[in-house]
């Protein structure tokens, strides 16, 4: 049974970090796309960052970001324990949602929410 477990959401100030982390149980990280997404209240999920599978042939991974999280936000991954992040930087309050993991573009986890409030 695949599980993604999302932690690492909290209220912050305007201009703060926040590491999001992403467990996944009966999936390997390092074989799958894996991705970001997030929902603000009232409005629908969109995507935040992706992370390719590696290449068939040159076994390399591609990071993807959206617009809005380009040059803040930076997705990372450890094989070892099996986790995907997502470091945010220079949170504003636009940055408020539930935060989801994604894993083989299928799977989801329950999300972790960020509130970004002074």
């Amino acid at each position: 049974q695949v599980q993604l477990v999302e932690s690492g959401g909290g209220l912050v100030q305007p201009g703060d970090s926040l590491t999001l982390s992403c467990t996944a149980s009966g999936i390997s990280v390092d074989h799958w796309d894996v991705a970001w997404f997030r929902q603000a209240p009232g409005k629908s999920r969109e995507g935040v960052s992706c992370l390719s599978r590696p290449d068939d042939s040159t076994n390399m991974r591609k990071a993807y970001y959206k617009d809005f999280a380009k040059g803040r936000f930076t997705i990372s991954r450890n094989d070892n324990n099996n986790t995907v992040y997502l470091r945010m930087n220079g949170l504003s309050p636009e940055d408020t949602a539930v935060y989801y993991c994604n894993a083989a573009q299928y799977y989801w986890g329950k999300g972790t929410l960020v509130t970004v409030s002074s």
